[in-house]
């Protein structure tokens, strides 16, 4: 009986020890079923995940918008390290050109600017006096681009102000300051060989992309010449300009020299067309040299302030 009574014993707990492991067996189940459709619940695609960033960052806000016309310098100052030589100029005032130049001014106006910055200082006095001039009729538009696209403009969109906004480098600041015996120095130090004229693999390849730059500006009309100088493509390409030769100087001489320089700078306008940002509803355009476009195109897609309107994009807002 005894034995019996054992036996019995350990086949009930057999089948206790079965039940259990049964209804642990079934939870598991329950538990990785409940698991992966929690799971299926809580992804997101890329493009949900990028949206919900914007609704964080962008909202509903209004924002002010922002076109930048990288230009290059009609009257050909030949200030920057390229020069152009004289027989690869483009004559901005010949009959032909500014028959281009209406139709260059025309695209911009779809944008419809409410404000009109160029490259020029804060005070905008002189650029005033010859837009008056022009508009009375006792002298002409000049080659620069401030006048045949931005005096046009501001004429046919009825603005009565134009907004300089350009910038020197902190460098400059440094140099003249009231430390300046200490700072030059060190800065001269900086710069020492940083003089634009290189003779490395990539630099002359950019020699050679400068020099087809200006016969092409010869070949195209100035609309297209423009969508195609403000394309993504040729401005990331053109800051690669920046990132070789004398960017390669020492350790970190070049690469400081390019931050207090170019990059100082880029960064001043950018502040600049900050300031005179006043309303939701401001549309900003921005006329300025091609080199500066390449920065300033960078900074304002990154920025959580303002729409930037690509210029082969004008009108499809």
């Amino acid at each position: 009986m005894l034995s019996d009574n054992i036996l019995s014993e350990k086949s009930d707990g057999l089948l206790l020890k079965k039940k259990i492991m049964h209804k642990l067996f079934i939870l598991s189940i329950a538990l990785l079923l409940f698991s992966v459709n929690t799971y299926g619940q809580s992804q997101i695609t890329v493009a949900e995940a990028q949206e919900q960033m914007d609704s964080i960052l962008l909202g509903q806000r209004q924002l002010p918008s922002m076109l930048i016309v990288g230009s290059f310098h009609f009257a050909y100052y030949n200030f920057d390290a390229h020069k152009t030589d004289e027989t690869e100029q483009v004559n901005v005032l010949s009959p032909e050109r500014q028959k281009e130049m209406e139709a260059l001014v025309e695209y911009i106006k779809l944008y419809k600017p409410t404000k009109i910055a160029v490259e020029s200082g804060p005070i905008t006095g002189y650029l005033l006096r010859r837009y008056d001039e022009w508009q009375a009729g006792t002298k002409p538009l000049g080659p620069d681009e401030i006048e045949q696209i931005g005096f046009r403009l501001m004429r046919d969109l009825q603005l009565d102000t134009i907004y300089g906004v350009n910038a020197r480098p902190i460098v400059m600041d440094w140099y003249d300051s009231n430390d300046s015996l200490c700072l030059r120095p060190i800065l001269d130090s900086v710069y020492n060989e940083w003089d634009f004229i290189s003779d490395d693999t990539i630099s002359n390849l950019y020699k050679q992309f400068y020099d087809f730059d200006d016969a092409l500006a010869l070949k195209m009309t100035l609309l297209d010449y423009f969508l195609y100088l403000n394309s993504d493509h040729v401005l990331d390409k053109g800051y690669g300009s920046y990132l070789t030769g004398d960017f390669d100087l020492g350790t970190y001489e070049g690469a400081d020299a390019l931050a207090m320089h170019w990059y100082s700078r880029n960064l001043r306008i950018y502040r600049n067309l900050q300031e005179i940002t006043t309303a939701p509803d401001d549309r900003i355009l921005v006329i300025i040299g091609q080199g500066h476009a390449q920065i300033l195109t960078h900074l304002f897609e990154c920025s959580n302030e303002f729409n930037l309107v690509k210029f082969g994009a004008i009108g499809q807002e």
